[in-house]
């Protein structure tokens, strides 16, 4: 019997990989997407009648038990992402409290697994590679707000006989990102043969493509395991390595400029997983 899967943010740069990723493992998908965004589905036979809101964070507990009947496994990806405002937002105060509520309602109606996707930036900074048990001290509400998540799921969850797993994301990049982010404005300026103003790149990051990310969610949610999973590839890359791997694709070494930009004091010199 196939296993049903609801999945929140379904349309999102994440989330429609992680749907994607579920059905081609053979699950049935019950997306939760805003009434807008139903066109972004793609067709197939195994995604059920999407469950429509226009704030899910808003929603009840009963308004939530309600729709996870029946379902066996809860994928939860949407969150508030507005590139340049998510780490500092007050939003991520209601993302917190609507993710609880949402929590408490699956495990109520039965549901048997919750896998919540939360980041890396909730561990404290390290120069060395981070597991997933490394220590955490968010520097962010948006990072505080996951890992409050993540400490209060972890121990709530398995007194209702609840699975509880949740995947930390790293450095993401591919199909549906946001044209404000690093990689696409790569692209774009590098197509465009214009020069791209940058920092010293010598940061070193964790990068991986979206779609990959979105496999390792899915394998995640269709399988057993609990507690914290990092979602990253476990390989050293500098911004400057990835950069001109991108400007190789266009011969256009020369339009990066390494320097033009000061370095932001607070972001971490070095983040890269251990899978």
């Amino acid at each position: 019997m196939k296993r049903r899967a609801l999945v929140t943010g379904a349309t999102g740069f994440v989330g429609r990989q992680v749907l994607a990723s579920l059905l081609a493992k053979g699950a049935e998908v019950v997306p939760v997407v805003r009434p807008e965004s139903v066109g972004k589905l793609p067709a197939s036979p195994d995604i059920k009648t999407p469950i429509f809101t226009v704030d899910l964070f808003a929603e009840s507990d009963s308004w939530w038990q309600h729709r996870l009947r029946g379902i066996d496994v809860l994928v939860h990806v949407a969150w508030y992402a507005e590139p340049g405002q998510y780490q500092f937002s007050t939003e991520n105060m209601n993302c917190l409290i609507g993710t609880l509520r949402m929590a408490q309602a699956a495990a109520q109606a039965g549901v048997k697994r919750f896998v919540g996707v939360g980041s890396c930036f909730e561990y404290a900074q390290s120069q060395y590679p981070l597991s997933a048990d490394s220590p955490l001290a968010a520097s962010s509400p948006y990072a505080a707000s996951k890992a409050a998540v993540y400490f209060a799921l972890s121990q709530l969850l398995p007194q209702y006989g609840t699975e509880f797993a949740w995947c930390r994301l790293f450095y993401l990049f591919g199909e549906g990102e946001d044209a404000r982010r690093l990689v696409p404005t790569l692209r774009r300026h590098l197509g465009e043969g214009r020069t791209v103003d940058l920092t010293s790149g010598t940061q070193v990051r964790d990068f991986l493509d979206v779609s990959e990310a979105g496999r390792q969610i899915a394998e995640v949610a269709l399988s057993d395991k609990t507690g914290a999973v990092n979602i990253c590839s476990g390989k050293p890359v500098t911004v400057r390595e990835l950069a001109e791997s991108i400007a190789d694709e266009y011969g256009g070494r020369d339009l990066l400029r390494f320097g033009a930009r000061k370095n932001n004091p607070v972001d971490p010199p070095f983040v890269v997983g251990v899978r």
